[in-house]
């Protein structure tokens, strides 16, 4: 029987096990399934936030850290974790951390105060940022080269589906048992995934790696998380605001330490020279960028839903689901399209169908039907279809064998900074502009009602419940049209923001991965490791 072999980036020829190979697309539906419990896990608890909110009587600074503490704690380790993957073995890093994931989603599920409930969510964070880098990172060492981008693809489906489906997933949940069901639906999932993994997965792990770097890993996850935390406080605070100036002050202080230490050591964590690659360095901007209008598109879209078009929770997400169907539908056939037309055309013409929708998104009214909703969802689904395979193929394809769970690890920091930055900064824009079209127009309403009112849409068709009659109905009015015009202006600047990566995806990317050049030959340590271990399983 031949043996399959791959070859990474240096033509260094690798033996794939017989065993392992056999097994791949087995092992890449464990792969899928550990991914999706991390996805779904970031999104679900949105939705059941109101009925903690009631039955825990958390304020609201506690619900948003219920949410916020996962992913702070993701981002801030997700480098780290790589590093720690690629050095002592991708599988552990994968079992360790769903375990990990699952003792977390169980303190959160049966405790019964806001502050556990963080602490649940802070500890599922952890457990994430291992289990991710290593789905992507094993996922690269068991698939040959011409088998790689499809599987690429399908990793990316489902890491962009899983977003949609979470919400769905809540409300079902929610409208049949308990607040804890959202939690504790991940402990089958995970055991599951656990089990197949135990069985099926190989060990793989960065045959020669260099010395650990625990000055460079303690400064990425300060300078991480410190930045994370910064955008995530930034609209409550204010973008101008002492606090917010100097949190963003400490992050950028932090993080340019990091740089220096990591262009100064002999075995950096996170070797800079990756970056003069354009497949590694312009693949991680366009990864940020797009995540910004995606993760902005979400939560616009379901603020919309909810708010201004009146739809429940389950019914809202039930909407979202053709995104993530088109999406794991169509990124299978990104990575062929990418070899045929060039993979900066591919990309660069998914930017553009993210641009035209968001620019059709900020035309919607207050009364808009579904029905011409639904081609704004697909072209931007389609458009994200074309957009994640071809990038994080492209980051993983820049980096040695040896050091995928870096790679890996990168490619997720870029996408939860660039969420980050798309909830925070479309969200203050919203917010912005709903304010100064609300104020002037609330001249007859005071007192607790109006506070609550200026505060959010949510406040303000409180406060028109609590008025009633046809004041009611004024306020409420109002105030809806106040979102859609703040909406229309977030979709505006998202939609801009795609135009621009795809302008700079077009002029700078290669068209293909296998690429090489005076910047990639460059982008390559003395001691790059080009050839990954791959055991069999055992």
């Amino acid at each position: 029987m031949n043996t399959p072999q791959q070859t990474d980036s240096e033509h260094a020829v690798i033996d794939i096990d017989p065993v392992v190979f056999d097994r791949r697309w087995k092992i890449l539906a464990v792969l899928c399934t550990s991914l999706m419990v991390v996805i779904v896990g970031n999104t679900a608890l949105n939705v059941a936030l109101p009925t903690l909110a009631r039955d825990l009587n958390a304020s609201t600074s506690a619900q948003q850290w219920m949410v916020d503490a996962y992913g702070l704690v993701f981002a801030g380790l997700l480098l780290t974790a790589g590093t720690i993957g690629d050095r002592y073995g991708r599988k552990g890093a994968l079992q360790v951390g769903l375990t990990i994931f699952l003792a977390g989603s169980l303190l959160a599920a049966f405790m019964d105060s806001a502050n556990a409930i963080i602490v649940g969510r802070a500890v599922m964070g952890f457990g994430a940022a291992f289990v991710m880098p290593a789905t992507l990172s094993i996922l690269t060492n068991v698939f040959p080269p011409h088998e790689r981008g499809k599987a690429i693809a399908i990793w990316a489906g489902v890491s962009g589906g899983g977003a949609a489906i979470g919400p769905v997933a809540s409300g079902f949940l929610l409208e049949h048992f308990s607040w804890g069901s959202v939690f504790l639906v991940n402990v089958p999932i995970i055991a599951i995934a656990l089990a197949a993994g135990y069985i099926l997965l190989p060990k793989s792990k960065d045959p020669d790696p260099d010395r650990l770097d625990p000055t460079g890993a303690l400064l990425s996850i300060a300078g991480l998380s410190a930045l994370v935390y910064a955008i995530i406080e930034a609209p409550h605070n204010g973008w101008a605001s002492g606090s917010s100036l100097t949190l963003f002050g400490v992050a950028i202080v932090l993080l340019g330490l990091f740089l220096w230490w990591e262009m100064r050591t002999k075995f950096p964590m996170l070797n800079l020279r990756f970056f003069l690659d354009p497949r590694f360095g312009v693949a991680s901007g366009v990864i940020t960028l797009t995540f910004f209008a995606m993760f902005g598109f979400f939560f616009l879209m379901t603020q919309y839903f909810q708010l201004v078009l009146g739809y429940g929770t389950l019914e809202a997400g039930a909407k979202q689901l053709p995104f993530a169907a088109i999406l794991m539908t169509c990124a299978p056939r990104a990575p062929g399209l990418a070899a045929k037309f060039g993979a900066n055309k591919v990309v660069a013409f998914g930017l553009s169908g993210v641009t035209i929708a968001m620019f059709l998104f900020a035309v919607v009214g207050k009364d808009t039907s579904y029905a011409a909703i639904l081609p704004i969802t697909m072209i931007m689904a389609f458009g994200m279809a074309m957009i994640i395979p071809s990038m994080t193929g492209s980051i993983m394809s820049a980096v040695p064998m040896g050091k995928a769970g870096v790679g890996s690890a990168m490619n997720d920091t870029t996408r939860e900074l660039g969420g980050a930055l798309g909830v925070a900064v479309l969200g203050s824009l919203v917010a912005s502009r709903y304010g100064t079209k609300l104020v002037p127009a609330l001249t007859s309403l005071t007192g607790p009602l109006r506070a609550k009112a200026e505060e959010s849409l949510a406040g303000a068709l409180q406060s028109a419940k609590q008025i009633g009659g046809a004041d009611g109905v004024r306020v409420s009015t109002i105030a809806r049209d106040a979102y859609v015009s703040g909406m229309h202006l977030a979709g505006i600047v998202a939609g801009c923001v795609a135009l621009v990566a795809a302008v700079v995806v077009y002029r700078y990317l290669p068209a293909s991965n296998s690429h090489s050049g005076p910047a990639a030959s460059s982008a390559r340590p003395s001691t790059a490791v080009t050839v990954a271990e791959v055991d069999s399983v055992s």
